[in-house]
């Protein structure tokens, strides 16, 4: 759509609590704000959507995921917002929902674009609901993109101030990213034919779990760890290990990532056994950063 024809049914979306009235009427539709692969900027995109029951039935909103086309209106070139997404698959929903204030519900969300034969079964879904995609997809040779949208999960926790309640978060939080790793691998074991939807909850699975990491490690980086390496001078051969770690989980998610975008085209066994290095390599990682730094925070004097 042109860019003031966006901006037109964006206003006239967040004026009306979603609802969409004169040349707009009877369309809905969700809002989506993406970061600009190159610019670094937010974009908001108004895209018609799909609900979607997620393979493991509790993926999305009420639980469901959101299913989005890159149609682009049938054009020969993918639109911006799919570019985005794939630099950046953190995005903002907003969506009409008649309980939420203003009769629109937002939340972040992490958008996976499917592929091979999945990205064909969740077409031919999105087709059974809105057969105008269909029309679309024969106005070009391109193949029309097929994003499943996933609510993050919702956090009011405010991180402790005490060491020790530190110590706690600290382990709580490298056995959640165990368990994560723990889910990749067994999707890994599963074999996709008995696992409809496998590749797009594997890849929604690495990109949380990476997501994840590189927060924990940015707060470490930015304020515990040069705390302790300050209150613990004795200590600063580990905490510069701890730093060299992370730039070198860093690049151990780069090529986790990388390895789940090959899913579709690998060969099983020698992605599982790339998959135990990396994994190898974080948990060898887990156990230093928990070896140096709890008895720090569990016994500060």
């Amino acid at each position: 759509m042109p860019l003031h024809f966006n901006t037109e049914i964006i206003d006239e979306f967040r004026t009306h609590g979603g609802r969409l009235g004169g040349p707009f009427e009877g369309w809905v539709l969700l809002l989506l704000t993406t970061t600009g692969a190159r610019s670094g900027n937010p974009h908001t995109t108004p895209l018609g959507f799909v609900r979607d029951d997620g393979p493991d039935g509790h993926e999305g909103p009420d639980g469901e995921r959101l299913l989005v086309v890159g149609s682009a209106g049938g054009s020969d070139r993918h639109p911006d917002w799919y570019r985005n997404i794939l630099a950046n698959p953190q995005v903002t929903v907003e969506i009409p929902d008649a309980e939420a204030d203003g009769g629109i519900a937002t939340w972040q969300a992490t958008a996976v674009a499917a592929t091979g034969a999945e990205r064909d079964e969740l077409f031919a879904k999105v087709v059974s609901v809105e057969p105008g995609y269909a029309d679309y997809q024969k106005a070009t040779d391109r193949v029309l993109p097929v994003v499943a949208l996933y609510r993050n999960p919702v956090s009011d926790y405010t991180p402790p101030t005490r060491l020790d309640a530190l110590a706690d978060e600290l382990v709580a939080i490298h056995d959640w990213l165990r368990d994560e790793l723990r889910i990749l691998r067994k999707g890994l074991d599963a074999r996709p034919a008995e696992a409809p939807g496998l590749t797009v909850q594997l890849r929604r699975h690495c990109l949380t779990f990476c997501s994840a990491l590189a927060v924990h490690h940015g707060g470490e980086d930015a304020g515990l760890f040069p705390y302790l390496a300050r209150e613990h001078p004795e200590k600063a051969a580990a905490f510069d290990r701890l730093a060299a770690e992370h730039a070198t989980v860093a690049r151990v998610l780069d090529e986790l990532q990388a390895l789940l975008a090959r899913l579709d085209e690998a060969d099983p066994e020698a992605l599982r056994g790339e998959f135990d290095r990396l994994a190898g390599e974080l948990e060898e990682h887990f156990a230093y950063e928990e070896e140096q730094v709890l008895p720090l925070l569990r016994d500060p004097a």
